[in-house]
């Protein structure tokens, strides 16, 4: 159910994302010029706590995740194939997609995330089952995380007959994304690949995921091909490259060139900053025009056992690999975490302006640039206007006598 809107409110002396202390205030679950408020509307006084905007969980998947389930000790693999074994025995032991996704989900939302893109594997063992499963694991959730479902080949597609097709019928059923993987590492024939991707994107006018774990110029050649495809396509700004090692591998000058490639064609890309690999120069790509977001990827799986869906400590971890130190610098870790992913997603009215959706994050740090540096972990979330339960004790104090009004209700 949609949470109730919460009655006109005033949250004074508010820290600003830019620095300076200011006002906000609701109506009808949007900001409004404070000005337009009653004299009587209810009035919190923030006393300088700092305002951000909600988090956007662009990369995740809601259907491998030991969220909610028992804890299961890494194992080691020598190949990707031996890697897909070991998570097809480990989650055939696990609890039912749905309730681990329902837990990542409710994870997620304490952290103060409000909508994600989560890849779910389609292969021919599989069919659509996690596909429903998933879905159904978000319908509770409407309205207070929205999810954007990829339809993600896992198992390859020409490697495993039968995945083109179910990759359509992925669409029809609800996946607004149509994901790739590794079109020659793992297929073994990129263009066939590419054609069933685009082909699938192109027949039913959605949007396009493509993993991309492939090294060096190898990479190099499938990001350079995927712009040619999506410049060809018209799908400027639809199309994303998730990963795309293959950017922290080679030259500067490569990196530049290919930049400027992504750039004209409106190819974004997504990294996790993860721990054991070289991964995109977030700066680099930034100043030739890229856009860039951030996921947490895997979280507490098969792959590996880290994790915990809070996307502010993902926008840490990402300033942390890549040697960011500036508060400018540790301010564009935040937005790819924030803005930048909301821009991904389209979701419009999104932000702390006039007009937008009053859906907001309110915590206790000196700026931005301190609160990615440190993530607190007290933080309350406030969605359309109305505040959300949480069991913080910071913060408690200074809501406990409005989260009995008009609050926030699932």
């Amino acid at each position: 159910m949609r949470n109730a809107v919460q009655a006109p409110r005033l949250y004074r002396n508010a820290l600003m994302k830019d620095g300076r202390t200011g006002n906000l205030a609701v109506s009808d679950g949007q900001f409004v010029e404070p000005a337009s408020l009653a004299a009587n509307a209810d009035v919190i006084d923030l006393a300088g706590l700092l305002v951000l905007p909600a988090f956007v969980e662009d990369h995740i998947h809601l259907d491998k995740s030991f969220v909610g389930d028992s804890w299961r000790p890494h194992c080691l693999a020598d190949s990707l194939g031996e890697r897909l074994g070991i998570e097809k025995q480990l989650l055939a032991a696990a609890l039912p997609v749905t309730d681990r996704a329902h837990a990542l989900l409710a994870q997620a939302h304490s952290f103060g995330t409000v909508a994600m893109r989560s890849h779910v594997d389609i292969d021919a063992s599989l069919g659509l089952a996690n596909l429903h499963a998933v879905m159904a694991a978000c319908e509770p959730w409407q309205n207070r995380v929205d999810v954007e479902i990829v339809a993600f080949p896992q198992a390859g597609i020409l490697a495993s007959p039968g995945t083109a097709d179910l990759l359509d019928a992925a669409i029809r059923e609800g996946a607004g994304v149509v994901g790739g993987l590794d079109p020659s590492a793992f297929d073994g024939d990129a263009d066939a690949h590419l054609d069933v991707v685009f082909g699938v994107a192109e027949r039913h006018g959605v949007k396009i995921d493509i993993h991309l774990h492939e090294p060096g110029w190898q990479g190099i050649e499938q990001l350079r091909r995927i712009a040619a495809r999506t410049t060809a396509g018209a799908m400027q700004g639809k199309v994303v490259v998730s990963h795309a090692y293959a950017l922290g591998d080679v030259e500067p000058d490569e990196v530049a060139r290919t930049a400027d490639i992504l750039a004209e064609a409106g190819v974004t890309i997504m990294t996790n900053a993860p721990g054991n690999r070289a991964f995109p120069p977030i700066n680099v790509l930034r100043g030739a025009g890229v856009r860039l977001f951030a996921g947490n990827d895997n979280i507490r799986d098969a792959w590996w056992p880290y994790g915990d869906a809070d996307m502010l400590g993902r926008a840490m971890m990402i300033g942390y690999r890549s040697g960011f130190f500036t508060d400018g610098d540790l301010t564009t870790a935040l937005d790819m975490a924030t803005t930048d992913a909301a821009a991904v997603l389209g979701l419009e009215r999104y932000g702390l302006a006039i007009g937008d959706e009053a859906t907001f994050i309110i915590t206790d740090a000196e700026n931005t640039a301190a609160a990615v540096a440190a993530p607190p972990r007290d933080r309350r979330l406030v969605q359309r206007g109305a505040i959300v339960p949480s069991s913080t004790s910071l913060l408690d104090t200074l809501f406990s006598r409005h989260d009995t009004q008009q609050g926030y209700r699932s």
